[in-house]
Order: C-alpha cells, then sequence, then structure tokens
C-alpha cells in the first residue's frame, strides 16, 4: 500500500466504526431512556376523608404489622421489623410510625399514595420487596384508610437498620428498569361477570393482602411469573415452599368454601392438621382477624381459579 492510500484507507474505516459507534450510543441511550423512565399508574382522589377505624383494618388486611413490627426482638409497633433474607439482599422494613423524624409521620397524604401507588418513596425507587405491585389495586378510599389510621399511630424513635443489597441492585435507579419490565399500576377493577362476594375476594388475594406475591412463582428477577399467579412458590413458603392456592389444588387437599374459610380463621386444615410454619403468623396476626365475610369472599374466589 502507497503511502497516499493509507491515510484514505484508515479514513474509510474511521468513518465506518463512526456510524457504528453512533449507533451504539444511540441504541443504548435509547434502552437507558426506556428502562429508566418512571412508571406511575392513573391519579388517585385524595379529597376522601380517612376514617382510622377502617384503616386500622387494612392494617390487618395487608399484614403491615407482621413486617414492620419486630416481634423477636420485642419491637415496637410498626417501629421496624426483622431482616427478610432475599437472593438480592437482605431488607429491613422501615419505621412506619407516626415519628416525623425516624418514622413517615413527615410524609403527605400524596407522598404516602405514590409509594403504595407507583412504588416511589423521599429516596427514590421502593424496592419490589415492599408489595407495591399488588398494594397499587387498593381502592383510593383504603389508602387514605390506611393513612389516617398509620398518622395516628404513637410516633417510636427508632431507625431501622440499612438495607444490605447486592450490587448493582444498591442503586435505587436501577429499580426503574424492574418497574418497566414487571410493574403495571393500575387499579382493581370489578368483574361484572361474578358476584360481589367474587369481586371482594378477588380484590384482597390480588391486592391488598398480596397472597398472589407468596403463593406464585417467581423469575430470575423476582417477579411473579406471567400466567403462573397462585400456583404456588417452590422455593419459599412453609416447608421450604408456598403451596397453590387454585381450584384443584385446594380440592385435592379437601377444602371447600367453608373450610378454607375456617383454616384462615383457626389455622386448622380439613384433615384436623395445622397450616405451615409461614402461614402460621399470617394466621395469628392477619387472617384470623378479618371479618368472616373478607374470609368467605377469598375463599370464594380462590376456589373459583382454574
Amino acid at each position: 500500500m502507497s503511502g497516499s492510500a493509507a491515510p484514505i484507507m484508515m479514513a474509510r474505516l474511521w468513518c465506518r466504526w463512526r456510524w457504528w459507534l453512533a449507533a451504539v450510543v444511540v441504541t443504548g441511550l435509547g434502552a437507558a431512556g426506556y428502562f429508566l423512565k418512571p412508571v406511575t399508574g392513573p391519579p388517585r382522589d385524595l379529597t376522601l376523608v380517612g376514617d382510622v377505624a377502617r384503616g386500622e383494618y387494612d392494617i390487618r388486611l395487608g399484614g403491615c404489622d407482621a413486617c414492620h413490627t419486630d416481634r423477636e426482638h420485642n419491637g415496637a409497633y410498626l417501629a421496624g421489623g426483622g431482616p427478610l433474607t432475599t437472593p438480592f439482599g437482605t431488607f429491613y422494613p422501615p419505621n412506619i410510625t407516626s415519628d416525623k423524624r425516624t418514622g413517615i409521620g413527615g410524609w403527605t397524604l400524596a407522598q404516602f399514595s405514590d409509594a403504595i401507588s407507583n412504588g416511589n418513596g423521599p429516596e427514590g425507587n421502593l424496592y419490589p420487596v415492599f408489595p407495591y405491585n399488588d398494594l397499587t389495586l387498593m381502592s383510593d378510599q383504603d389508602v387514605v384508610d390506611l393513612y389516617a389510621a398509620i398518622m395516628a399511630t404513637p410516633a417510636v424513635n427508632h431507625t431501622a437498620p440499612a438495607n444490605k443489597v447486592i450490587f448493582p441492585l444498591n442503586f435505587r435507579l436501577l429499580v426503574s428498569g424492574w418497574k418497566n419490565l414487571f410493574f403495571s399500576p393500575h387499579r382493581y377493577q370489578s368483574d361484572p361477570s361474578h358476584s360481589a362476594q367474587w369481586n371482594r375476594g378477588a380484590y384482597l388475594a390480588n391486592g391488598p393482602t398480596h397472597c398472589v406475591a407468596c403463593h406464585s412463582p417467581l423469575n430470575a428477577l423476582g417477579a411473579v411469573v406471567a400466567g403462573e399467579h397462585f400456583t404456588g412458590d417452590p422455593v419459599s413458603g412453609p416447608g421450604g415452599k408456598a403451596p397453590p392456592l387454585t381450584a384443584l389444588a385446594l380440592l385435592q387437599d379437601g377444602y371447600t368454601v367453608e373450610t378454607l374459610a375456617e383454616t384462615l380463621k383457626s389455622g386448622v386444615t380439613p384433615n384436623a392438621g395445622e397450616v405451615g410454619a409461614e402461614m402460621g403468623p399470617v394466621i395469628h396476626d392477619e387472617t384470623s382477624h378479618w371479618t368472616d365475610s373478607d374470609r368467605t369472599a377469598v375463599a370464594t374466589y380462590l376456589l373459583s381459579l382454574k
């Protein structure tokens, strides 16, 4: 190659690589723009008047007490829970009492709603170990009532330990990618082809009680596998797994609507046994405090699942 040809060849190569580089940069920016964009659902009516008594019942429905109270170490009510070990790190449920410094007493209703509905907190994205993927289905009234009840709790000055999240997920911004892939914030819509009782059960099981979050298989990124809701989680739960809650599985275990509602109340199974070690506290702290009508509604819904 002559001396004059070499610079020409280099210029042509540079032109080609420049276009490839530009394409890579544009593609990368486009992907970043998609995966890091905010995810928000429909606006809520936050002018509703909250009711503390109803909100206290919502605390029972959602198991807020079970997660945000460290009973093992005699922790104060809702002042921060014990460690939750996951494949992505160890999470410590925060103080959600009305304390303005270490709790959420300084949060506005709009901020509280944003956390429940869209998974956003003052520090940015909330990790989906907080089940906003299910709580987003809650009604506006339930969110307002829950806020009223939490703001009425005694203020407890206690700071929960910092989460220990694996790299690079310790950067909350990256949770936006998870949201864009798996989170679709919306409200529960009643199915007119079913009864009011069935719809109440569907709302509870998929929304505030987040039964679906525990009793469904999760993919490698910790999201419920599409189309596999309530089919059981082979990884976590009683005895190493959470059992399926489909009608077929429940009927095989001898359940009827009446006996399943009774199990949610007493923890006693149809064969006079007891629920597993992990479900036991759920019965004790949550479902045994539900109304009979809500237990029957959830049982009615689950025993309809094909």
